[in-house]
């Protein structure tokens, strides 16, 4: 993906830390601590009383600071906000031409487990939206589970996640998200489940929808990316994480959709771009 020119969302809150925290030393201390010790000198306290204060102080402030966040780190966030900003730009614009104003959500980046308006959640969770806050949560260490266990590659697939939970979003802002919690709710388990597979599968297709635009209107894509995309929601199908969990799968148990049912609902939004086709929920077959 060509993405170290585009815009950056300032919607994106980062709550990860990494590597030791930097601890403030006697060095560190300049001139201040000097003078602390002369005062301490001059009314005849022992200076070394002072400075193992001063010491004590600036370590437990290093072990209360967050820590800074590596250049890895730092690029990975860079990236997820463009790729944030172009959703914005995305949905933005198809929201101004239907007559309804987009509301940007905040992506919150966290390490092992943050708290949401939806509940306490750990990384195991894996990336999630909630519409209490309209925030997307995501801790990052789920890009490598993508890599190396799931066999998902490329900064698309990446690109592919966050744009499948903006279309939850998209999904709140509509009204969509509400209506089939409720049905889900006044419906048996196995209908439950089925309701939550065709919220999940429009999902996929708003960001095939969102890929189409980035690329026929900013050219951000590069050869492999769409495939890359469409890797990554195969690899993500309950199919399969079932198959690898279990040696075996629950059809009934099923909440996003088969491998292929994924691909194919991101396929459909990218092949036209238009919202309109992504309604999975009159679709006679997923």
């Amino acid at each position: 993906m060509l993405w170290k020119d585009g815009r950056r969302s300032d919607n994106v809150e980062d709550q990860r830390t990494s590597g030791p925290g930097r601890r403030g030393g006697l060095v560190g201390g300049g001139i201040g601590t000097i003078v602390l010790a002369l005062v301490a000198l001059y009314f005849g306290v022992d200076p070394s009383v002072v400075l193992n204060q001063v010491a004590q102080q600036q370590t437990q402030t290093a072990q209360h600071a967050p820590a800074a966040l590596s250049p890895a780190d730092q690029q990975e966030k860079a990236f997820l906000s463009v790729v944030l900003a172009d959703t914005e730009d995305t949905w933005g614009a198809l929201f101004q031409q239907a007559g309804r104003q987009y509301v940007d959500p905040k992506l919150v980046l966290f390490s092992g487990a943050v708290q949401s308006a939806c509940g306490y959640a750990q990384a195991a969770t894996g990336p999630f939206y909630c519409p209490g806050d309209q925030k997307l949560y995501l801790d990052t260490q789920f890009f490598q589970a993508l890599q190396q266990r799931l066999g998902a590659q490329g900064d698309f697939a990446q690109a592919y996640v966050i744009a499948h939970e903006v279309g939850h979003h998209v999904q709140n802002l509509l009204g969509v998200e509400a209506k089939v919690r409720a049905a889900m709710q006044r419906s048996s388990p196995q209908r439950a489940n089925a309701l939550l597979v065709r919220l999940e599968l429009q999902a996929d297709c708003y960001a095939g929808v969102w890929a189409y635009h980035a690329q026929h209107e900013r050219k951000v894509l590069e050869p492999g990316d769409a495939e890359e995309a469409i890797a990554a929601a195969q690899a993500v199908g309950d199919d399969r994480l079932q198959q690898q969990a279990r040696g075996y799968v629950v059809p009934d148990s099923f909440t996003h959709g088969t491998s292929a049912q994924r691909a194919r609902w991101f396929q459909t939004g990218f092949a036209s771009g238009q919202p309109q086709v992504c309604d999975t929920f009159n679709a006679a077959a997923l």
